[in-house]
């Protein structure tokens, strides 16, 4: 199977499992699936966890592959893609009967069936590289010990080696920014001023990222970005401090960034992100009811998050869906309490504005296949979910429609989402160069000095 210069990797269930396509990322090398692989999948395929969708799709892939092939052909292998002449093969390795050739683990468990597939061909396949490609660490880390000599994460859909490398959204300037600035031209257009400035100082630089510095008064947004000149279009940084958007005012620069991104009418995709209690919801939820009772620019306001198990326990919850989704959802409500705690009847108040504002609580399950047309759509919790499910969301949008999503990547709840392959992460890298998109990450936190210290310090 192959020349010594082709590395053959050995994928282990969870890879299928992160990304059910995976098996046409290795074009030019060989890939091996472990029987246990399948058997594995097999189980999981029927199953009600989230992924059984997943399981499925990769176990259509490798039969659309193997379809046609005899046993020889799969246990031999067969070309990845039959189009191309020097390209990789994928095969089957029936690993149940390698108790013998290996000594490694004694037990049918099937990570050790799959650490024993590995070192059977890590002897057979001598000099050619071996590689098991699992997102399991305690995996990786006894597949060292056992003598696997290469063991690597999949990291092809990867889009950031380090979540410490995902744009905030913002640049902040030491100093006052017209100290740092040899050359302007400004131009006032519809009521805003324009900066156009030489690019260079601003690298790495993005549409609509906002810039601020530490000495003067000045933020300003970039509105156009040429190869070797970018234009900023001129927001005071006091004017931005006092937007209000119903009856909520930013109390630092981060809030004013955010808010100012969630009222302007031509950005339709608003990212935020965050530590607990800065301020995502509450100021998503201001500038909704804001923008779609004061301002009629919305129909209804869609709000939605992941419930991770919510196969399993969203039926048993009595009531309609509405009703079901409302343990989930109750950082919204609470937040909508919040804003409405100083009216003399707050009840009274909730009720009156969801029915006003036309608030509709829905699952993430329900969305598919929807056109969602003139709302304003809260997608909270947005590190949970993965960037399949993000899209599913992102392409209900329809015409006049807002969509915010806010998340922090410290709160991830699932089992196969770390920080990096998160969805938010996704999305945050993938619509950093769209016009109609903003990100702004909330620096401190303004919950409580309780929540501020905890945050800090456990």
């Amino acid at each position: 199977m192959g020349d010594t210069d082709r590395k053959l990797f050995v994928l282990d269930t969870n890879i299928l499992l992160h990304e059910p396509l995976a098996i046409y990322s290795f074009q030019e090398h060989d890939v091996v699936i472990p029987m246990t692989v399948l058997e594995e999948l097999d189980r999981i395929k029927d199953s009600k966890r989230d992924v059984a969708r997943d399981a499925r799709v990769a176990i259509r892939a490798m039969e659309a592959m193997f379809k046609d092939a005899t046993p020889d052909e799969i246990s031999e292998g067969i070309p990845i893609n039959r189009d191309k002449e020097h390209t990789g093969h994928i095969s089957i390795l029936a690993d149940f009967e390698l108790q013998e050739t290996v000594k490694a683990f004694a037990d049918k468990a099937g990570d050790n069936r799959i650490l024993n597939a590995v070192l059977y061909l890590q002897n057979k396949r001598a000099p050619r590289e071996v590689i098991l490609i699992t997102k399991d660490i305690n995996m990786r880390l006894r597949a060292k010990g056992a003598g696997v000599r290469f063991v690597e994460d999949y990291r092809t859909d990867q889009l950031i080696d380090d979540v410490q490398y995902l744009t905030k959204g913002f640049q902040k300037i030491e100093g006052e920014f017209w100290h740092n600035v040899d050359q302007v031209e400004s131009k006032t257009y519809a009521g805003n001023t324009y900066h156009t400035l030489d690019r260079e100082p601003f690298e790495p630089t993005y549409i609509n990222q906002y810039v601020i510095d530490e000495g003067s008064d000045f933020a300003g947004r970039v509105e156009d970005i040429k190869p070797d000149k970018i234009t900023l279009k001129d927001l005071s940084r006091e004017r931005m401090m006092n937007r209000r958007a119903w009856d909520i005012t930013p109390k630092n620069i981060y809030q004013g960034m955010a808010l100012d991104a969630l009222l302007d009418p031509e950005i339709d995709l608003v990212i935020m992100t965050g530590a607990a209690g800065s301020g995502k919801t509450l100021l998503a939820m201001a500038s909704a009811l804001e923008q779609t009772i004061e301002k009629g620019m919305f129909d209804k306001i869609i709000v939605t998050r992941n419930t991770p198990d919510i196969g399993e326990s969203i039926g048993f919850l009595p009531g309609t869906e509405e009703e079901k989704m409302l343990p989930w959802l109750a950082a919204v409500t609470d937040t909508l309490e919040a804003l409405h705690k100083n009216d003399h009847c707050t009840e009274g108040s909730l009720k009156y504005i969801c029915d006003k504002a036309n608030i509709q609580f829905k699952s993430i399950n329900f969305m598919r296949g929807r056109s969602i047309q003139n709302a304003f759509v809260l997608l909270d919790e947005c590190q949970n979910l993965t960037a399949s499910q993000i899209k599913t969301i992102i392409t209900r949008c329809g015409e006049g429609t807002k969509i915010v999503c806010s998340g922090n990547l410290a709160q991830i709840d699932s089992h196969y989402l770390t920080p990096v392959t998160s969805g938010l992460t996704y999305m945050v890298e993938r619509f950093k160069n769209f016009e109609g998109s903003a990100n702004v990450h909330l620096n401190g936190v303004v919950r409580s000095r309780l929540a501020e210290f905890a945050e800090e310090n456990l």
